[in-house]
């Protein structure tokens, strides 16, 4: 057994503790009054990383959430990793729903995780996985096998679309130099299939209003004499997409990036089982776009979905009105070549085309990402897949993920950066959802192999 892992096996008892102390924080980015914890879980990790050995860190204000930044600079003549995350979270919403508060971490056992999985908001995505980088950094700073130099940006904005992280960057450009970004916010196939995302979506993400009377009305005194924004909305919304499940918006597949044959088929190469798929989330069946299987809809494909939908009485019992107004929370998932911009406008201008005269449509851009694929033929993915072949004994496979990390996109246009994907959760983790957790084993074996990474890529860049 290697120093590094003699010291993290001593301490994995204070590893894990402290990781559930961060946990208990609610830095829930997206809601005002938890801006104080927000605060709270940035000095947390600034903290720590002062312990763990960095030669500074602080908390950086923004016109948002504050940034942390740390370093060791071991010497120029070494590569520089940029380590990224970020330590806000969802909200927990619906909290019924939850088997313990989510802010109160607990650990147990589950058929996936039978050493244990810590449930708690935030453990998975992303405290849980940036928390790895902070525990290999002191364990290689203690044991004196730091490789590299290293720096830290861990942003309190990720979960409402790092509003405030592209400026940071271009303000900073010379203190956040260095050769590859190493980011832990995605995941492995299974706990005996190790993978390295190198694919992600793009994100568009809108909130839709459709207005109507003046008023909420009585709807035995209007109903049928009057637009009902609901049911419009509803019927609006359903127009959105094709009887095979296509995207129904002018222009939205014309820059889609369209993947051979042969690149298909090494996507499949991937273990998947759709029975186990759908046990997984209670289903019975799937759908999706027509050609595509449930991987390729999942990853390669674009998306639309609705992600929130309201309007009218929803409280208890009965209230016959006729809202004035309903609403809808739309994303749209996107694969290499569309730009967000450009789906955002086209789906505005589709959306307000198809709206009848009797009501009126407004539609609000959120937040949105440029969609990146990585490549695997650089020293840096080298790094990580023999990094991970290590310790976990198989060579990891390359995978293309569903999900969006804008901010892939903005370290390669802004620093020139590309960017490694070397995470350790499971899509199983319940990330965004109730009783969302992470594996005791996914957390040691992410603090086990990041120190692999480090010293494989400082070989590497020679």
């Amino acid at each position: 057994m290697s120093e590094v892992n003699q010291y993290i096996s001593s301490n994995k008892d204070r590893f894990l503790s402290e990781l559930l102390d961060l946990l208990r924080i609610p830095s829930i980015s997206a809601d005002s009054r938890y801006k104080e914890d927000v605060l709270k879980a940035a000095g947390f990790i600034k903290d720590r990383l002062i312990e763990a050995g960095a030669d500074k860190a602080e908390v950086c204000e923004t016109a948002g959430h504050p940034i942390v930044y740390g370093e060791k600079l071991v010497d120029s003549a070494l590569p520089t990793v940029l380590v990224y995350g970020h330590y806000d979270v969802q909200p927990p919403d619906p909290l019924d729903l939850w088997d313990s508060p989510p802010f109160e971490p607990v650990i147990k056992e589950t058929e996936l995780h039978p050493q244990g999985a810590i449930f708690a908001r935030g453990s998975c995505d992303d405290k849980g996985q940036v928390y790895m980088h902070v525990k290999a950094f002191e364990a290689m700073m203690e044991t004196g096998e730091l490789a590299c130099n290293v720096k830290f940006i861990i942003e309190g904005e990720e979960e409402v679309g790092s509003e405030n992280l592209e400026t940071f960057l271009k303000d900073n450009t010379e203190m956040l130099s260095a050769d590859v970004v190493l980011v832990s916010d995605t995941g492995i196939i299974a706990n005996d299939v190790p993978s390295i995302t190198v694919g992600l979506r793009g994100l568009s993400y809108v909130e839709v209003e459709v207005s109507g009377p003046n008023r909420d009305l009585h709807s035995g005194l209007y109903g049928g004499a009057v637009p009902n924004p609901i049911n419009i909305l509803a019927e609006m919304i359903a127009s959105l997409k094709t009887e095979d499940q296509k995207i129904n918006i002018p222009g939205f597949y014309d820059d889609v990036e369209i993947l051979s044959t042969e690149e298909r088929q090494e996507m499949a190469k991937a273990p998947f089982d759709l029975e186990e798929y759908k046990d997984s989330i209670g289903l019975s069946d799937v759908e999706g776009e027509e050609g595509y299987s449930s991987m390729e809809r999942a990853s390669i494909r674009p998306t639309l979905d609705v992600n929130g939908i309201w309007g009218g009485y929803t409280g208890e019992g009965a209230k016959t009105v006729i809202a004035s107004k309903a609403y809808a929370k739309i994303s749209m998932r996107l694969v290499p070549n569309q730009d967000p911009d450009k789906i955002t406008e086209l789906f505005a201008r589709h959306f307000e085309s198809i709206a009848p005269d009797s009501v009126s449509v407004k539609v609000t851009p959120h937040h949105g990402g440029q969609p990146a694929v990585t490549p695997t033929d650089s020293p840096a993915y080298q790094a990580a897949s023999k990094a991970m072949e290590t310790t976990f004994g198989k060579k990891p496979i390359p995978f293309r993920g569903g999900g969006s990390i804008p901010i892939v996109a903005l370290f390669e246009q802004i620093l020139g950066l590309k960017t490694v994907l070397m995470g350790f959760g499971l899509d199983s983790d319940a990330i965004h959802s109730p009783n969302e957790h992470y594996g005791v084993f996914n957390y040691f074996k992410g603090i086990e192999t990041i120190p692999e990474f480090f010293k494989n890529f400082a070989e590497m860049s020679k």
